[in-house]
């Protein structure tokens, strides 16, 4: 008979193991709605009736950051409380531009979109161990990265009259349409730079370097990330692994 006084042994327990969202709206899952607006953008705005179509996928990629970020009821709140005026200015900018203004929409969308960036890294750094949720968690940020000064760039263009120049392409092609602004945004953000747009304004000049040195620091500084966390979790094996240590 096993003796009584004998203490009983601990109990081994799993991993703790990283979420992102209350309602397990996984990163992979958000990053798949992302990348396909982005990658499908260029091609619906040349559609009939391609407004309807980029506005509602992007309606779709704005609930779906909602579903990802909101792991506590607090977090869903706040980001409710900021998407619900850019999917609705948008929408009523869309059907009716003489009641909202479309610098209502931008604004709206780029104070959520920051907020989304700010919870993913929020998740990435508060992760215990790297895997494929961390990892689409980064991709992510990056893409919403080039998706804030998308925004930043229409607002500069509403607001300041011949903000960017264009080199090339016809007449008809040189204004700072969503897809002009995506296209500026994501060639900036990776340092590229072809030339063909140029920003004029010191407004625009100030966000495409600002964006340009934000590309780069962001990947150097997650990369880092990365591999410190990598580096320093434990090897996994088949059998479970005893926590003495707090959780994070």
């Amino acid at each position: 008979m096993a003796d009584r006084n004998q203490p009983p042994q601990a109990k081994s327990e799993p991993p703790a193991r990283s979420q992102l969202g209350v309602l397990r709206f996984s990163a992979e899952q958000f990053l798949l709605f992302l990348a396909f607006f982005l990658v499908s953008l260029p091609f619906v705005e040349k559609l009939p009736h391609g407004d309807y179509i980029d506005g509602t996928l992007l309606t779709l990629v704005l609930l779906s950051g909602v579903i990802a970020v909101g792991r506590s009821r607090r977090t869903l709140t706040l980001a409710a409380a900021l998407v619900v005026p850019a999917i609705i200015g948008r929408w009523v900018n869309q059907l009716h531009p003489d009641l909202v203004a479309r610098e209502v929409f931008i604004v709206a969308g780029l104070a959520f979109i920051i907020f989304l960036i700010t919870n993913l890294l929020r998740f990435i750094l508060r992760a215990p161990r790297v895997n494929s949720e961390v990892l689409c968690a980064g991709i992510s940020a990056y893409l919403l990265l080039g998706m804030a000064w998308m925004f930043a760039y229409l607002l500069v263009a509403e607001l300041v009259p011949d903000a960017f120049s264009f080199a090339t392409g016809p007449e008809s092609g040189r204004v700072m349409s969503a897809f002009n602004a995506y296209y500026f945004s994501f060639i900036t953000l990776c340092t590229v730079g072809y030339g063909d747009i140029v920003p004029v304004s010191h407004v625009a000049r100030m966000l495409a370097a600002m964006e340009a040195a934000t590309g780069t620091l962001f990947m150097a500084v997650l990369i880092a990330r990365l591999v410190a966390m990598y580096s320093i979790q434990p090897p996994t094996t088949g059998q479970p692994e005893n926590r003495t240590d707090s959780q994070p």
